[in-house]
């Protein structure tokens, strides 16, 4: 895990994010249109998102994470939601996935955030397997209401 660096995506990444993206859309069995990537990038660069990038040791980008900040009203604090986390699948086992998730959550410290969400789909075995050793999972239930 050693040789895996994490940064913050810039311009010059636009073409490596393209792909990484599309990977993770083909994950989930979602068709994606350059201009949806086009939309997402523009949040990645206006800041209503932020990305993250893993790079292997040769620095060459081998997954990504998306995340913002969300308020929590309840609590009255703010935490993170990381929203997107892939790696390709040649780098699986890298250590570049929990790179990612630590690089987040470092941030949310760095915040004052009180803590790091997010969903995953019930049959992601692999993954699930790494987030039950980061953090705790819950007993709440999503709902979505499709418009």
């Amino acid at each position: 895990m050693s040789d895996i660096t994490i940064v913050t995506a810039g311009e010059s990444d636009r073409s490596a994010w393209n792909k990484l993206h599309a990977g993770f859309a083909a994950f989930y069995g979602v068709q994606q249109t350059d201009e949806m990537r086009d939309r997402v990038w523009s949040w990645i660069r206006d800041g209503q998102l932020e990305c993250r990038l893993a790079l292997d040791g040769a620095g060459n980008p081998i997954g990504l994470t998306h995340f913002r900040e969300y308020v929590r009203p309840l609590f009255a604090v703010r935490g993170g939601f990381l929203d997107d986390l892939f790696v390709a699948p040649e780098a699986r086992g890298s250590g570049a996935a929990a790179a990612l998730i630590r690089a987040v959550a470092d941030i949310g410290h760095e915040r004052g955030w009180s803590s790091i969400r997010w969903i995953t789909r019930d049959n992601n075995y692999r993954a699930g397997t790494l987030y039950d050793r980061v953090a705790s999972r819950t007993d709440w239930i999503t709902y979505d209401i499709t418009l």
